[in-house]
């Protein structure tokens, strides 16, 4: 009952989507990104700028893997044409990130500093000694490589110290309220 499969995937213009081999491949202003289609009872069809993604089976795991490829390649298509990106938010006293090259060092309240290397694809900036932006056209690994950053050093639910995404929210506890 994949809805999401079902939906065609418009491509924008400048962005070109090949399938071949049971590999999409898509070119964009931004770069290339390709992805196997490993589920044999998974069909790609281009005709013009519409991919359509379908499947010949109704058994479960057919239409589970139907829509995730489905939203694999639009994914794709949005990554070469706009890209994706990730803000985090450094909060404790004295903490701070500082780009250094092609590495980010974070000092994050260790007796030593984090040094952090963008992989291949990814491009790590520091906005304000607090904020890092993480970009790339591949919208896994950008969530990857916030993920890693942020496992660094988690919030803490007291004072909020730690490492979160711009828009999380986080669940502050009162703490201890007898008194001496």
């Amino acid at each position: 009952m994949s809805r999401i499969g079902r939906n065609p995937i418009k491509v924008p213009a400048g962005v070109e989507v090949k399938f071949d081999n049971r590999i999409v491949t898509v070119k964009g202003a931004l770069g290339t990104l390709s992805q196997a289609i490993e589920n044999s009872k998974i069909n790609v069809t281009i005709e013009g700028d519409v991919v359509t993604v379908s499947r010949v089976s109704e058994a479960k795991e057919v239409k589970a893997a139907h829509g995730l490829y489905r939203a694999l390649i639009q994914n794709m298509v949005n990554g070469v044409s706009k890209g994706y990106s990730k803000n985090l938010i450094i909060s404790g006293v004295g903490w701070k990130a500082v780009a250094q090259g092609d590495k980010v060092v974070l000092s994050i309240g260790f007796s030593h500093t984090v040094d952090v290397v963008a992989p291949e694809g990814i491009k790590i900036e520091v906005v304000n000694p607090t904020e890092l932006c993480i970009k790339g056209i591949d919208k896994v690994k950008v969530g990857q490589v916030a993920a890693n950053i942020k496992a660094l050093r988690k919030p803490e639910p007291y004072h909020g110290y730690g490492i979160r995404y711009k828009d999380e929210v986080i669940l502050r506890k009162e703490g201890k309220t007898a008194g001496k």
